[in-house]
């Protein structure tokens, strides 16, 4: 039996070789090798790796100790050890959860309604129609709008098409050329169409007074159909938009996760006789007094009642800037 052939060494592994015994060896941990196994056999079976054994330096980081027993001798090893050992700064330290605001009495609730009442004994709507059908039609159109570009598009609309069969007739081609500076007009002239068509099918051509039947015609949601109810037929509904969502939480008359809690809170907690226009004051308090970005604290009529703790440092504006009755 001869000798097995063994293969020489190439000129990198030789090159190799020889940069290894000139550098000088790190020291590692005795149980460097043990870890190194440990991680690459979990990561092979796609376990979760188990934690490295404390270091004895309990009262250090991890980063610190390494620094400590790794780092060159002298001041760098330290100057380390001191940095990561160092207390959290203020900002990084926990800070005590804020205590929920006391609800409202129901009598500061009284009081707030009427003086809501007393500024506007008669609050109206800002979205231009004149019957059920165009009311529906432009609360539909003003999902994601204000109501000044929904009525400047609905004053040469409702010329031509004021009535389901006159809608449907225009089509959907012609109704998104009256509609097209409403953001998301093709979606809402598609559902316009729809709702018109099913209006004539399945209601006579008129708008329903029901819940149900409102929010089953197309792009027709909760606060479109308790719109509907509340401005045309006169129900006790409270539609939760943007503007009464941010009052209901800031104040604290009625906090809510979503606007279905906002809206719950208020046809419980408002008084039955001011739940009939209990959404126009709340809305138009939202969109002139308590606006999102500036809020005219400094003239808002419920003030002194407000939970908002952020309230004092808004000043008084200008009287350029004060809100009118509406």
């Amino acid at each position: 039996m001869g000798r097995k052939a063994t293969s020489k060494p190439t000129s990198k592994s030789v090159k190799r070789m020889r940069n290894e015994r000139a550098s000088p060896r790190k020291i590692l941990p005795a149980n460097f090798a043990a870890e190194v196994a440990a991680k690459a056999a979990a990561k092979s079976l796609g376990k979760p790796q188990a934690k490295s054994p404390a270091r004895p330096r309990s009262n250090l980081s991890e980063k610190a100790a390494n620094a400590a027993t790794m780092g060159s001798p002298g001041k760098t090893a330290d100057r380390s050890v001191a940095k990561l050992a160092r207390p959290q700064s203020k900002t990084a330290r926990r800070r005590p959860a804020k205590t929920a605001a006391k609800p409202w009495t129901p009598a500061e609730i009284e009081e707030a309604f009427r003086r809501f009442r007393e500024a506007n004994p008669s609050p109206r709507g800002e979205l231009e129609h004149v019957d059920p059908y165009t009311l529906l039609v432009a609360v539909v159109l003003s999902a994601q709008a204000t109501d000044a570009g929904v009525n400047k598009a609905t004053r040469g609309l409702f010329a031509v098409a004021d009535t389901p069969q006159k809608m449907v007739a225009l089509g959907e081609e012609k109704l998104r050329d009256y509609i097209r500076t409403i953001g998301l007009f093709r979606t809402k002239a598609k559902n316009v169409i729809a709702l018109s068509d099913k209006l004539i099918a399945e209601h006579g051509g008129v708008v329903p007074p029901s819940r149900e039947a409102l929010e089953a015609l197309p792009g027709v949601g909760r606060k479109t159909a308790n719109v509907v109810l509340n401005v045309a037929f006169g129900a006790e509904t409270i539609a939760v938009d943007t503007h009464i969502f941010r009052v209901g939480n800031r104040t604290g008359l009625a906090p809510g996760a979503n606007p279905l809690e906002v809206e719950e809170k208020l046809e419980e907690r408002v008084p039955p006789v001011y739940r009939r226009n209990a959404h126009h004051w709340l809305i138009l308090h939202g969109r002139y007094t308590c606006k999102a970005q500036r809020p005219l604290c400094g003239t808002c009529l419920i003030n002194d009642l407000c939970r908002w703790p952020d309230k004092a440092k808004f000043r008084a504006p200008a009287a350029s800037e004060a809100p009118t009755a509406r």
